[in-house]
């Protein structure tokens, strides 16, 4: 049964919120990475917990942490990290500018732009392009890039701001924002309001029928304010006068959802797939609770399979590190209590989380070398969607004999 949480109403529909859908204790914001003197200071933690909207079927966060907290000056999360993630988006912007006829005419504006890793590849082939992205740490890669920035946050207000600019859109993209922003609803109509009369939106974000099929908890962080459905996108659209007209599937992330949207009115034909896709998530339960029990269970069961192989490695004498400092390793970590007695340090090509310690485990990271010079017996892929990618980076450890982990959505040991 899912379980009964404190009073809250529903961030889009306003709906009084009844029921837990998880809860993950404390633990800090994912995100927040420790420098070493930084442990002299105490660290805040909120607790991580999920409900879902009888209503509309939202999945939301208990807000404890402002969105200015959580998306900082010294934000460390920078997308060009992963290369599979630069292909991806790569393909994304070749595909839409051939579908949507993008042209020298046409203006591109994604929202998150985090550090260019999209919009490069718009400039790059001569297309009008602006960035809106708060954290100053990415907007400054970007801009080096010569990609124009907004450093702010993206609502309604700053839409309207943009429209008497002249700069209103023929696309606009997000990827993976659209589960980070508190105000849901004043972001859709900010996208409806910067759109063009025939533009188009794309928004990327973890499907959460994946998430409840494959036991994704670890994908739960206070960054995510929402976690959504096509059901309960297709409402959150239409309240802003907006109509999703087609759907894609991605393995991005575990399983994520790319929608394209455009203005009611507009003449973008309805695929088929919308239909089929909403189809599905009715079969699989998703506009009723019952869809939604039995998940706490469920991560609990993951949870207690990777302690006890950490429990077991160190009882055996074995060797164990990590590799990758991503926010769902974080949730996972924290969530397990996972401390540097039973995982001594984790490894990342990221240097702006390098010499820096993860949030609440206190873990420390170091750069991905660390490994060659006493390759374990184990590494812990904690960015589990790209553990293809990591394995084929450390292949030349596997040639001495370490073994490879994930533990979501259950323990593999390969």
């Amino acid at each position: 049964m899912t379980q009964t949480c404190r009073p809250q109403t529903c961030r889009h529909c306003q709906a009084p919120l009844t029921r837990r859908f998880l809860d993950l204790g404390y633990a800090p914001p994912s995100n927040a990475y420790l420098a070493p003197e930084a442990l002299n200071a105490p660290e805040m933690t909120w607790p991580l917990r999920l409900s879902v909207c009888g209503t509309c079927f939202l999945v939301q966060t208990e807000d404890f942490t402002a969105a200015e907290a959580l998306f900082d000056a010294e934000y460390a999360y920078f997308s060009s990290t992963s290369k599979s993630w630069l292909d991806h988006a790569a393909r994304y912007a070749a595909m839409v500018t051939a579908r949507f006829g993008l042209t020298a005419a046409s203006h591109v504006i994604e929202v998150a732009a985090n550090d260019g890793y999209l919009l490069r590849n718009f400039v790059a082939a001569g297309i009008p392009c602006l960035g809106v992205e708060p954290t100053a740490s990415t907007a400054a890669v970007a801009e080096a890039q010569g990609i124009p920035v907004r450093r702010a946050f993206f609502g309604q207000a700053m839409a309207e701001g943009l429209v008497a600019e002249g700069l209103a859109a023929d696309l606009v993209a997000g990827n993976n924002v659209y589960a980070h922003v508190p105000d849901i609803n004043d972001f859709t109509r900010g996208l409806a309001t910067v759109l063009k009369p025939e533009g188009v939106i794309t928004l990327e974000f973890p499907h959460l029928m994946r998430l409840i099929e494959f036991c994704q908890f670890d994908t739960v962080y206070h960054e995510h304010f929402s976690y959504l459905s096509l059901g309960t996108t297709e409402r959150i659209f239409a309240a802003a006068g907006l109509r999703i007209f087609d759907v894609q599937e991605l393995p991005t992330h575990g399983g994520s959802l790319r929608v394209y949207g455009c203005r009611m009115g507009a003449s973008h034909p309805q695929s088929p797939a919308v239909a089929a896709l909403l189809a599905e998530e009715q079969a699989r339960g998703m506009n009723s609770l019952s869809g939604y029990e039995s998940f706490q269970p469920r991560a609990d069961a993951v949870k207690n399979g990777f302690l006890r192989f950490l429990l077991q490695a160190k009882a055996e004498g074995k060797t164990v590190a990590a590799y990758g400092a991503a926010a769902k390793g974080n949730t996972l970590l924290n969530y397990a209590g996972v401390k540097p007695d039973l995982l001594p340090f984790v490894c990342d090509a990221a240097p702006s989380k390098q010499g820096k310690l993860m949030p609440g485990s206190h873990i420390p990271i170091l750069p991905p070398e660390a490994l060659n010079s006493s390759p374990p017996d184990y590494v812990v892929i904690l960015p589990w969607n790209i553990a293809a990618e990591v394995r084929a980076q450390l292949a030349p450890l596997a040639a001495q004999g370490t073994r490879f982990v994930t533990a979501v959505p259950e323990l593999v040991v390969s």
